[in-house]
């Protein structure tokens, strides 16, 4: 109770000043942030001055260390990961490396496919649909009464989420050898993450780990990403919700995000019997989420539902990119990323169920060209919830606007941003400022 009351009394303060999440990202020109004043962070118990967060990538980042134009984004890719799995461990230029790929994979991960948190739940329905559907949508009924129910969670117009977090690549294998890190508490990277949530679809992400900061949002019609060494750019595809979210903190999001999967047995997941629900992004999401010589082939989503408290407890997404190295055809490189994720320590928040803790370990496969060239490697994130509040005052759409390199102003001064359908077709939007 006394984290809640700082958390609003420090908010109250901040809301007077006109400060909010968006204001604590700098606008940029090119890849260069303009200087502004320290922002304020909300921390239990009052407020504490903080670095502004430089703003987060999907997977590895494709144009790190490229400058110039003359490369494909494919071979970016490819230059950009051998120089993860074969630098020689130790010194400052393979752990600034190492920090940039627990940040690409693990930092600011959407989930597989578009849900609207405005849609309302399917009902229930046993005639004339598949056993494997119809168990789906009852076991989601389970999970939604568990989790404070969808009177409740239609109620929560936005959200407030600080969390610490600590991440760890722990283990680089290629054809001819492997890389492990022998002393964890030396290797792993700490830092914090602020998460803001706004109905109809809108959120924003800061995550600080180690020396670097990196930003997320979405404003409803364009999700993008910024990381200190690539910059500002929009996500291929469709608006997809941040995959932190299904991780225990929003009941609702995750309800939505399984309306569609199919029930295809049962599993124990750390001595606990679980339903299995799977969910696979359709091929035109696939196809909107591509781009050039690079294919996304699948992209699956299993969730392990509690039969003893209806609650989710394990999270596991996989997906397959394909790349050709060449536009004239030849080997093409395969990346495979699996990440499961285990969540605890469920705690009610006004009456929502939240999970407080959780671990998420991810495993990165590359394999094609010949058989000595795969490289795997695996990272670990731990994370625990320090502070939850539903419904704060002074959160606006303002908070969630995108970075100014991705607006462009129309002929009559009006401001318009770039943006992708439900389908990832470009479309223009135009908007009231």
């Amino acid at each position: 109770m006394e984290k809640k009351q700082g958390f609003f009394s420090a908010l109250k303060e901040e809301v007077k000043r006109g400060l909010s999440p968006a204001r604590s990202r700098g606008r940029s020109k090119g890849r260069h942030v303009a200087a502004l004043p320290e922002p304020v962070v909300v921390r239990s118990g009052g407020m504490r001055h903080v670095e502004a967060l430089s703003p987060l990538m999907e997977g590895p980042d494709q144009n790190e260390g490229m400058d110039g134009g003359d490369y494909s984004k494919v071979e970016r890719w490819g230059n950009w990961m051998k120089g993860q799995f074969f630098r020689s461990p130790g010194g400052g230029e393979y752990q600034r490396s190492d920090l940039r790929l627990l940040i690409g994979v693990l930092g600011a991960p959407l989930a597989p496919v578009h849900v609207s948190s405005s849609e309302p739940l399917p009902h229930l329905s046993i005639k004339n649909s598949p056993i494997e559907t119809s168990s789906a949508q009852y076991i989601l009924q389970q999970y939604t009464a568990a989790s404070g129910g969808q009177k409740l969670q239609n109620s929560i117009h936005n959200t407030y989420i600080m969390g610490k977090l600590k991440m760890m690549a722990y283990d680089i294998e290629t054809a001819t050898k492997v890389i492990k890190s022998r002393n964890s508490s030396k290797t792993a990277e700490t830092g914090g993450f602020v998460l803001w949530q706004m109905k109809p679809d809108m959120w924003y992400v800061e995550l600080a780990l180690g020396a670097s900061k990196v930003h997320a949002g979405c404003n409803g019609r364009l999700v993008w990403r910024h990381t200190p060494w690539l910059g500002a750019h929009a996500a291929k595809g469709p608006v997809r919700p941040l995959r932190r979210t299904l991780q225990g903190l929003d009941p609702r999001a995750t309800a939505s995000m399984f309306t569609n999967a199919r029930c295809i047995g049962e599993k124990k997941i750390n001595g606990e019997d679980c339903f299995i629900l799977k969910l696979s992004a359709d091929p035109h999401t696939l196809q909107a989420r591509s781009e050039g010589t690079a294919e996304i082939i699948r992209h699956i989503l299993f969730g392990y539902f509690s039969q003893r408290t209806g609650l989710l407890i394990h999270l596991e997404d996989s997906h397959l990119t394909r790349i050709q190295t060449n536009e004239g055809g030849g080997d093409a490189v395969y990346w495979e990323t699996t990440t499961n994720s285990f969540l605890h320590d469920y705690k009610p928040v006004e009456g929502i169920m939240i999970a407080h803790s959780g671990r998420s370990v991810v495993t990165v496969f590359r394999f094609g060209e010949t058989a000595m060239s795969h490289t795997k490697t695996r990272m670990v994130e731990e994370w625990t919830i320090e502070e939850v509040a539903f419904n704060v005052p002074g959160l606006s759409v303002d908070c969630f606007i995108p970075p100014a390199e991705l607006i462009r102003f129309g002929p009559s001064g009006e401001v318009r941003e770039k943006s992708h359908n439900r389908y990832g077709r470009n479309v223009v939007f135009k908007m009231d400022i």
